[in-house]
Parts: C-alpha cells; structure tokens; sequence
C-alpha cells in the first residue's frame, strides 16, 4: 500500500488577535511586515503568559501589570536591545488599547510600564565634500572585466554605472529611504515639476524636489538602460532602477553598491545608505532651512524624530569650535 500522506492541521488562532490584526489592516493600512512583527509580539507574550504549549483563545481580560512586568523583565534579562523591547511593548499596548475600546478587556496592563531608555546616537553625516567625493564614484569606477568584448555585458555595465550614479544621487537630492527608492516606479518622477511621488511609512504619499543633478543623472540612466534592453531585445519593467535579471533592486544591493563606492573614494565601509538622508537633512539645517520643512521633505510624522538634526547641527559647530577657539 502506498503511504498515506500526513497533514497537518493549522494551529487555531486567536479570535481577539485576528480581530486586532483585521483592525489594523483595514483602517490602519498596515503592511504585511507590520502585522507580522505585530502578531508575533503578541504570541510571545502569550506564550511566556500562559506556556508555551497553551492554545487560543486566550484569556486577555485576566492579565495584569505584573504579567506585563514581567515581559519586560524577561527582554532586559535577556539581554535584549531597548530598541527590540521598546517594539514589543509597542505592540502590546497598542493591542491592549484596542481590546479596552472594544469592551473586550476591562484594563490595559501595559499602560505606565516604562519603556527601556534608547541609547541617544548621533546619526551619521557626510561633510559636503565627501557627498561629492561619493557621488562621483560610479563615474570613476573601472568598467566590468571583459564587458569590452561582450556588447550586452557593456551595455549592462554602461547602465549599471550610470544607474548607481542616479541613485546616489537622488538619495542626496530627495532625502528619501533607500526602501522608498526601491519601490519607485518610471512613472512616479515628474521632470517637469522636479519632484519624485514618494510612498513613505504607513503608505502615505508625498512630494521629494529632485534638484537638476539628480534629474540628469536620472535622464542619463534611463537612456543607458534602454540601449541595454534593447541589447537583450525585451522590454523593461515599471520599476526605476532595473538588477541585471531585469527585476527592481533591493535594499541589500544598494547598500552592498554603495559601501563599494564609499571603499572607492576612501570612505567608510561601514558607511549606509541612510547616510545620504542624514546628510541632506543636517546640510538643509545647515544652510538655514526651518525645522517644520526638514520635516516635511524627510517624511517623519512627529517633529521630534526630526529634531535630532539640530543635535547633529549643534555637535558640528562645537567640533569648529573646539578646533578652531584659542580658548575652548
């Protein structure tokens, strides 16, 4: 007799959390990303609540402030970083909120529970030079091994160069994410106006100037690209920056792009692509541009977040100072 395939049924899951989780789809727009990393704090929460082998539903109107303590407790024990920890609390009391308001529950246990203080870190900055020294990196790298004698390969190579240029470019020019710049399509840069349509956090839109360097760079890239195309005779896709399989870059490979340029010019190689949008924002404020627009063009919901910049802004000034004053 032939063997029986076994099956497996689903865990069961939690009504209360898949209500939560519909909750944050439907009016809250979350990613996919984020009810993930959501439903997982929770059943981690649940898992050190009730045991690991306890099964949903959940007795959520029964915890109390010393089950959340003791949460917390277990992540500081662990050794976690606050930044993990803080996330995780997050969840919880954002799930907790909504089970108070939907008379599921009758308290919020995780309300008045202090969250791990972050370690405050200056975010990392380029001086105006080397910004420039980086971004004239593409052109002076050295063409592929044996792309001369291969026409689609030189094509590609051409492209791939002056693609890097234009991305580095307008990571400087926007201030956007490099996860942005991923999900860029053709469409969503306007030329004519000198703007880059931007889908941020949560999925909300807004408007990035693009200055003319970037936008000559960008026209350059894509006129690269569409000889390479033509070389393998296809058609390229809707996204803006093409991989040589023809499909949209990731993250990974631009920051793997990037620390090989940052080696080239003899930057750090610990240099990330979140360094361009701390040095346009710091540069912004540098130059006299008002805190409430940085805000604005960075994307950031809470003037705080923003606020850092003036920090960096403050630490710059006391390095010209302490080199510079015969007395300080």
């Amino acid at each position: 007799m032939a063997d029986e395939k076994r099956t497996t049924a689903p865990a069961p899951a939690d009504p209360k959390l898949e209500q939560f989780l519909r909750y944050l789809q439907g009016e809250r727009d979350a990613s996919v990303h984020t009810l993930r990393n959501y439903r997982l704090d929770i059943l981690q929460f649940a898992a050190q609540t009730w045991g690991a082998e306890a099964q949903p539903p959940f007795a959520w109107r029964e915890t109390d402030r010393y089950a959340a303590r003791r949460f917390l407790a277990g992540f500081q024990r662990d050794g976690k970083k606050a930044t993990t920890t803080n996330r995780k609390l997050s969840s919880l009391r954002s799930f907790y909120r909504f089970l108070l308001r939907e008379g599921l529950t009758d308290v919020n246990p995780f309300t008045g529970v202090p969250s791990p203080k972050l370690p405050k870190r200056l975010p990392q900055v380029l001086g105006i030079v080397d910004v420039g020294r980086l971004l004239d990196a593409p052109h002076k790298a050295e063409p592929a091994a044996g792309a001369a004698d291969h026409p689609r390969l030189k094509a590609f190579d051409d492209y791939a160069r002056q693609r890097d240029a234009a991305i580095l470019e307008l990571l400087y020019s926007t201030g956007m994410r490099v996860s942005e710049l991923t999900g860029l399509a053709v469409d969503r840069v306007d030329y004519l106006s000198g703007v880059v349509k931007v889908r941020g956090k949560g999925k909300k839109e807004r408007l990035c100037p693009m200055g003319n360097p970037a936008a000559r760079a960008l026209k350059t890239a894509l006129a690269a690209r569409e000889t390479w195309l033509l070389a393998l005779g296809r058609r390229g896709g809707s996204a803006l920056f093409l991989n040589k399989h023809g499909g949209s870059l990731t993250v990974r490979s631009i920051e793997r792009m990037l620390k090989k340029y940052a080696l080239l010019v003899g930057l750090s190689p610990h240099l990330s692509p979140h360094a361009l949008r701390h040095s346009f924002a710091t540069h912004l404020l540098d130059a006299g541009a008002d805190l409430r627009s940085v805000q604005e063009l960075l994307g950031h919901a809470s003037l705080s977040t923003t606020q850092i910049y003036t920090h960096v802004s403050i630490e710059r000034l006391k390095a010209v100072y302490d080199l510079a004053h015969p007395r300080a």
